[in-house]
């Protein structure tokens, strides 16, 4: 195991052991404890008290977050040509069919999202080999498979994010930057606790939401207090 830098031993004693704190409070934390010295992403990771092996348990959502995620989303539309100029216009980095559908046979995944038509997921569902693997394989649920190509593009380009419970059953994504100031991290954040809060599957028993960590890219978790979330 590496040593820890001076830097790092800083940031850690910052966090007081075993303390939970408010949202609030740690979204001002996790910038005082990032030492990396490029714009690290800030994460969210949620325990939650369901069995993700029974269907009626399964988490899973999208969120608009409120200030974006901060970084470039990469969004390829896989549509009709009467959708193309509309994928264009709404942002799309890339617009097409079949010469993408042929590229990523061929292993071309330089993508972060892809948004598709229900008339085309016939053919986008051989991909499923190349792009599940990787959770570029388009969805309804998702809104990522919608006749409003448009719409759809620009949801994603503003930060619109998708997210599923693991096996584990912990949700964890990227909700902003360390360059963000406290108050759009924790903005954020409570947007997506908030969706998480709503998604509660009615088979769920005991507690929900079993505990919450915020950090940034290789720094420390911070505990978080889940009934702060709902604090001004």
């Amino acid at each position: 195991m590496s040593k820890l830098t001076k830097n790092q031993k800083l940031a850690l004693g910052k966090i007081e052991a075993g303390k939970a704190y408010t949202l609030k409070e740690a979204s001002a934390l996790v910038k005082e404890i990032t030492t990396s010295k490029f714009d690290a992403s800030v994460d969210v990771d949620v325990r939650l008290g369901v069995d993700p092996r029974k269907a009626n348990q399964m988490v899973r959502g999208v969120v608009s977050l409120p200030h974006g995620t901060g970084k470039q989303v990469r969004v390829l539309a896989l549509c009709t040509p009467d959708k193309e100029a509309e994928a264009t216009a709404a942002g799309a980095d890339y617009v097409g069919l079949d010469e993408y559908i042929d590229k990523i046979k061929g292993g071309w995944t330089d993508i972060d999202v892809i948004i598709t038509m229900p008339s085309i997921m016939g053919k986008i569902g051989a991909l499923g080999r190349v792009l599940g693997p990787r959770g570029l394989m388009p969805n309804p649920k998702s809104g990522t498979v919608t006749n409003e190509i448009g719409n759809a593009v620009k949801e994603v380009k503003q930060g619109k994010i998708d997210f599923k419970v693991d096996k584990t059953g912990i949700v964890h994504t990227s909700i902003g930057k360390v360059s963000f100031n406290a108050d759009q991290i924790r903005d954020n954040a409570k947007e997506f606790i908030s969706t998480l809060l709503k998604l509660k599957p009615s088979a769920a028993k005991g507690t929900y939401i079993k505990s919450i960590y915020l950090s940034s890219t290789m720094s420390a978790g911070i505990k978080i207090d889940p009934k702060s979330v709902e604090e001004n």
